[in-house]
């Protein structure tokens, strides 16, 4: 049976980020059983949403210009350094999304990985497709650093991120964060929280 909720994320997604930190409360308040899932968003673009790419492009998007400020707005709310965007953005992470999956069979680790990154690029706007930079992370937040580096270069790691990025495409996902509850109740991004806590407390 899968967890009754199950995170799906990417590191280098802002809304990711913000929602990573509004969901631990949530949790907290719902009790709920969560799994934290590492994808590849542009895998994602990739398969089922390459618009994303195009609008990057559109400078006078205002769509587009408005979501920086409420991206801001967002982060002033959930207390979470937004120092975005940076000069790595839009940033590569498959890297980091490795270094991610090798954590994955521990949950406690990932939560604290992916915390560290967040706040590495983020808030720090350090470069998240640098391994040695990931693994100063990994190691910042007490965990073996070069350890998960070494990991996250092995067949097996590749091989479970693509996995997961193409399950949820399967699924229906379309980016990052996505959410499930009970397996088929789907819910995507940061600002949908609300709909997930209900969810969740209905069932």
């Amino acid at each position: 049976m899968p967890s009754r909720l199950e995170f799906f994320f990417d590191l280098s997604s802002p809304w990711t980020c913000l929602a990573f930190a509004n969901v631990q409360p949530l949790i907290a308040r719902t009790g709920a059983d969560a799994t934290f899932r590492p994808i590849l968003v542009g895998g994602v673009f990739n398969a089922v949403n390459p618009a994303v790419y195009a609008a990057r492009e559109q400078t006078d998007n205002r769509k587009m210009q408005h979501g920086w400020k409420v991206l801001a707005d967002w982060a002033r709310l959930a207390g979470v350094e937004m120092n975005f965007p940076s000069r790595w953005h839009p940033a590569k992470s498959v890297h980091a999304m490795r270094f991610a999956t090798a954590l994955e069979d521990d949950q406690p680790a990932l939560i604290a990985f992916a915390r560290a990154a967040f706040e590495s690029y983020f808030g720090r706007q350090e470069n998240l497709d640098d391994p040695a930079v990931l693994e100063a992370v990994a190691t910042g937040a007490g965990l073996d650093g070069a350890a998960i580096r070494a990991a996250s270069t092995t067949d097996a790691v590749k091989a479970r991120l693509r996995a997961n990025t193409e399950e949820l495409v399967a699924r229906g996902g379309y980016g990052s964060p996505t959410l499930f509850v009970d397996g088929t109740d789907m819910y995507f991004g940061n600002d949908q929280l609300p709909l997930v806590e209900a969810a969740l407390q209905r069932n």
